[in-house]
């Protein structure tokens, strides 16, 4: 198991060592103390080095946190994606003639929505790193929620643009802030699992919300107003009650969860707090080198920018989404281009977004059983690549329903942004890295988002010939890219392994005590691949 090397089958031991497919940290025995968290951490005082436990016990705390902390998260990603995401709905119900918009108008407004949602992840990290992100993931989700209902009252082409920029500078880092959150309650192993519910959770609220436009477009025309209106209302006003809850609800880490709202006596036991406290340091001692209200210092922030090690996970992020892209943002244009009314739109895009969650949860399954990330990653591209070649050579003339299932299939690809993210996390080594690293991978996505909004044009449809020719070279493109990724991990994880070998115990005893290397930087740090 990731917490620690199991000598025995019925108890967890405090030793370190963690075989190389399994960690970061190679941590030998008699040097231990070497990774004691600092004195401010917030479970301190549930540090233990001799601590034991047995693995079903552990089994029952995750299977606690799962319950009381990922299911909320879940929910509150569900709410960020049905204020994100209905702008599909509303453009099946004939949004754009009523504000005298096209589509191009479209794609300018989504792109300024990214680059304000790509601007807001590193300032939003940092506040979340320094006031907690309990406290300041539910004030994202409030104020953005309002932002949303007032979309109802939108009057054409300037403010529909205004919405877009404040909804991307209020929603942009609520991503990395939730995976922050989750890190201080999970191993690196069982992150990516979780995050892959995570995105389920998204990929629901768009089959949940299918169903909500299906009944809140009928609307339409009450008190004059249309029904796409209606349903920015109405769904904000929903996002905004969730994030008042969760003010109330979220805890700041495994051992406060002491409140009026959670209960006095908190959710876990103090042997409970302390199997979480010493399986994540076991897992990744670097979680205590700062507490959860510490900020991150510009020194720090400019660090993880230079941290070249990152740079090829933040160039697959850059373009890995890509190909399968504008057909997601154009789902519901095209099925009404080919001849569905609204409410069929709606209900046909569901079928893509079932096959999406099924793939995700098996492409994120089978990465952690078989211990590949970026070959796995890489099943995204080929899975993509006919279906976009097919879209580039199919007749006009060709059945709407032909249209439909490759499009289906294009949206319902193999999404491997849960394995992408966790990686991220992994491979920064630290918590200042981590904090950072995650709002610079999202960013690179964002900006993806910016690059693909623009490749699908007005004057290029219905068919998008040429926007589908980008998408082929794109895609072939990925393919270096993460097969590139893969060898130079292994490459330098083989280095430092030779290096560390060769040190005898005292030399790595003096070299933990002496280097200023910090991260994934240090000798002892291996690369997740």
């Amino acid at each position: 198991m990731a917490a620690s090397l199991v000598t025995s089958p019925d108890v967890v031991k405090s030793d370190f060592y963690i075989s190389e497919n399994e960690s970061r940290l190679h941590v030998s025995k008699g040097l231990e103390p070497h990774y004691k968290p600092i004195g401010k951490y917030e479970g301190i005082h549930r540090y233990d080095l001799d601590f034991q436990w047995r693995p079903e016990e552990e089994r029952r705390v995750v299977r606690k946190i799962d319950k009381r902390i990922c299911t909320w998260v879940c929910l509150m990603f569900f709410a960020l994606q049905l204020d994100r995401g209905n702008i599909t709905q509303a453009l099946s119900d004939n949004m754009l003639p009523d504000l005298k918009m096209n589509t191009n108008d479209y794609n300018y407004g989504q792109t300024i929505f990214y680059l304000c949602f790509l601007s807001a992840e590193l300032p939003s990290q940092l506040i979340s790193k320094k006031l907690g992100p309990d406290r300041w993931i539910p004030v994202q989700m409030v104020s953005w929620s309002l932002v949303a209902s007032m979309q109802a009252f939108l009057s054409g082409r300037s403010s529909f643009f205004a919405c877009r920029a404040l909804l991307g500078l209020i929603e942009g880092g609520f991503i990395p802030d939730n995976i922050l959150y989750l890190s201080y309650f999970y191993t690196g192993w069982e992150l990516p699992a979780r995050l892959s519910w995570f995105w389920v959770s998204c990929q629901l609220t768009q089959i949940v919300s299918a169903f909500f436009a299906y009944g809140i477009l009928h609307l339409g025309g009450r008190n004059g107003l249309e029904g796409w209106r209606w349903l920015f209302a109405l769904e904000g006003m929903l996002t905004g009650l969730i994030g008042i809850i969760s003010y109330l609800y979220l805890p700041p880490s495994p051992t406060q969860t002491k409140s009026k709202f959670r209960g006095k006596n908190g959710w876990f036991t103090e042997e409970e707090e302390k199997i979480m406290v010493n399986r994540i340091l076991r897992d990744d001692p670097s979680k205590g080198d700062m507490h959860n209200r510490q900020a991150l210092s510009f020194r720090m922030l400019w660090d993880c920018v230079q941290d070249y090690h990152m740079w090829p996970i933040y160039l697959i992020g850059l373009t890995w989404l890509i190909p399968s892209q504008p057909m997601t943002a154009y789902l519901t244009l095209q099925l009404k281009a080919i001849g569905f009314n609204t409410f069929q739109t709606n209900l046909l895009t569901i079928p893509a977004y079932v096959l999406f969650i099924l793939q995700l949860l098996f492409w994120t399954w089978v990465s952690e059983k078989i211990n590949q990330r970026f070959l796995i990653g890489l099943v995204s591209q080929i899975w993509v690549l006919p279906l976009v070649i097919t879209l580039e050579l199919i007749p006009a003339h060709a059945s709407p329903w032909a249209k439909w299932a490759v499009s289906a299939l294009v949206v319902g690809n193999p999404y491997v942004h849960a394995i992408l993210v966790a990686i991220t996390s992994r491979n920064a080594g630290a918590v200042r890295t981590r904090t950072v690293a995650s709002a610079i991978y999202n960013m690179c996505v964002q900006a993806s988002s910016i690059m693909s909004q623009n490749i699908y044009r007005d004057d290029d449809k219905p068919l998008y010939r040429r926007g589908n020719k980008v998408l082929i070279a794109i895609c072939a493109y990925n393919f270096l890219l993460f097969i590139g990724a893969k060898i130079y991990y292994v490459k330098v994880n083989r280095h430092r392994q030779i290096i560390w070998d060769s040190m005898t115990q005292e030399e790595k005893s003096t070299y933990l005590e002496t280097t200023k290397d910090k991260g994934n930087k240090r000798l002892d740090f291996r690369f997740a691949h």
